[in-house]
């Protein structure tokens, strides 16, 4: 066993003393170039290290750099989006605002062309009972507004007051199947009582069976229910039907849109024969 150990001992410094040999004759020894063996291959082995190290630090540097990059283009995505949500909102609230002046500019035109004494009203609420159709308007009786008291809109007649309070009101639309308006067809002047139905929509009932009445025929209020004054627009016949043998029996499409009623005005001036019953009654 020992004789093994001086045997390997012996090998390692004999490899020893070759690779000193062949370093000391490298140190000597010059190549072609003139530059001396063992500094050539030495600079060779540490350019080799440094271009390797200088990739990976490069490398390292790039790829920091790029997600750097990413990290700002992110933000700047981000803040570009919040810019346009923000710019999106406005325009939607320029839009609502430049809707609202046109109603609001209609209204007034209505007002101007009715010559009545008109509350303009915001539409706040829709009705609460089912099978009622109502709305909730925000004037009340600190406004001047009443029970019976009719409401148009640019469109045509909405319906009237049925409930006010103070700050508020709530209103039966026309269509509403307990409502009703005293109406003429335009056209012929043959009058008739128009009602709401169960789909929303509107029927003339006690028209003449012998009355000129055609579909497309325009229909207005009367003015004898002593509500809705005279010759504002209820809405145009779709049908006309026989209904016994004295009466036809006419369906009315409604001028108005009641699922887009935003504004409406309130008429405060008593009608002629709201008048001339008031009167009556003193």
């Amino acid at each position: 066993m020992a004789l093994l150990d001086i045997r390997q001992r012996a090998g390692y410094l004999f490899l020893a003393v070759v690779l000193g040999q062949i370093f000391l004759i490298s140190a000597q020894v010059n190549s072609r170039s003139g530059v001396p063996i063992l500094e050539q291959v030495t600079f060779g082995i540490f350019a080799e290290v440094q271009r390797v190290t200088s990739s990976i630090v490069s490398g390292v540097r790039r790829t920091w750099g790029g997600y750097i990059g990413l990290r700002r283009v992110h933000a700047e995505n981000e803040d570009l989006k919040r810019q346009l949500a923000a710019a999106q909102i406005e325009l939607q609230a320029q839009r609502a605002l430049a809707d609202r002046s046109r109603s609001l500019e209609q209204l007034l035109a209505l007002r101007d062309r009715s010559n009545l004494q008109t509350k303009a009203a915001e539409i706040i609420a829709d009705g609460a009972m089912p099978g009622v159709l109502t709305k909730t308007i925000d004037k009340g009786t600190r406004d001047g507004i009443a029970a019976n008291m009719a409401v148009i809109a640019p469109a045509g007649v909405v319906g009237r007051v049925v409930v006010p309070s103070p700050r508020a009101s709530n209103i039966q639309l026309l269509i509403d199947r307990n409502a009703a308006a005293a109406a003429l067809v335009e056209r012929s002047r043959a009058q008739g009582v128009v009602v709401g139905t169960e789909d929303g929509r509107l029927r003339m009932d006690f028209v003449s069976e012998i009355a000129d009445v055609v579909e497309g025929d325009l229909v207005v209020t009367s003015g004898i229910d002593g509500i809705f004054p005279k010759g504002f627009t209820i809405g145009r016949v779709e049908a006309v039907e026989k209904s016994g043998p004295a009466y036809k029996r006419i369906l009315v499409r409604p001028a108005v849109d009641f699922r887009s009623l935003e504004e409406v005005l309130v008429v405060l001036t008593p009608t002629p024969a709201r008048e001339a019953a008031e009167g009556g009654k003193e």
